[in-house]
């Protein structure tokens, strides 16, 4: 695997397109990442229908789309799909699982910020672990919408990972010690080797959020840039829940005690 700290000349955004690039090797491998038991899958439904209702063939943009996880779960629900990434290591594996399981998603070349689309030309917008990247999230919402048609919604699924309590400080060192021990396999889940987390650090510490995605931060910047019902939603709990059956048992403790939401928000 290339070491992505030997890249030089790239400004913030090329690195991180460079990293996203570098993870689609292993994305759909990791719990968290994609669906691996229909009681995700339902949990993952439910949040959905929750938010924006069925489909009934409305259009919608998932954006950072990755290898389409969140592109399946709307084409589930009966949503005219469109999937964007810019990484194209990502796109290729999302075109590959989409054509495996004989699904009709539109996928495109991308940035997530600066998207291209007509304007008012989504019913829905999506993105999963997206906004944490972000290098000017006001205008990047604000594009969304422009994008958007008029009563149209975004739903964000994010988290705050840098201000973390004491209990999920706690259960993160505990699922160390089991690693060490070979009783947890996954405790540098998201960070696959020690470049690769020494990059996301890097890039985390020089994005918008580099102190911490909180709800009511993004809350606020999609006020700011003309959303209105803005809901934050705190109950990931059935999602962790079944999430919690891939993980060792202290990673999956960890994972439910994170800042973790869904906010949607309409034009």
């Amino acid at each position: 695997m290339q070491a992505l700290s030997a890249i030089s000349n790239h400004d913030l955004r090329d690195e991180i397109k460079a990293y996203w690039s570098l993870r689609a090797e292993t994305f759909d491998s990791q719990p968290g990442h994609e669906i691996f038991s229909e009681e995700e899958k339902a949990a993952w439904h439910a949040l959905f229908l929750k938010h924006l209702g069925q489909g009934q063939g409305r259009s919608a943009l998932d954006l950072a789309c990755g290898t389409a996880v969140v592109s399946h779960l709307l084409d589930d629900l009966g949503f005219r799909v469109t999937g964007m990434d810019w990484a194209e290591p990502m796109l290729e594996r999302a075109r590959a699982k989409a054509k495996a399981r004989g699904r009709q998603i539109r996928f495109l070349m991308g940035d997530a910020e600066r998207t291209m689309e007509d304007d008012d030309s989504y019913d829905v917008i999506t993105n999963r672990h997206l906004v944490w990247t972000l290098v000017d999230p006001l205008a990047c919402f604000k594009e969304w919408h422009r994008v958007l048609k008029p009563g149209g919604k975004v739903l964000i699924v994010d988290g705050d990972f840098v201000n973390t309590s004491k209990l999920t400080r706690l259960l993160k060192m505990l699922t160390r010690m089991a690693s060490r021990a070979g009783l947890a396999r996954d405790a540098l889940h998201g960070a696959p080797s020690a470049d690769m987390a020494d990059t996301h650090n890097r890039i985390l510490s020089r994005v918008h959020f580099s102190g911490g995605a909180h709800a009511d931060a993004v809350a606020d910047l999609l006020r700011q840039a003309g959303f209105s019902k803005v809901t934050v939603d705190h109950n990931m709990g059935a999602i962790h829940k079944a999430q919690r059956k891939n993980f060792s048992f202290f990673k999956g403790l960890e994972r439910a005690t994170q800042h973790r939401y869904a906010i949607c928000a309409e034009k």
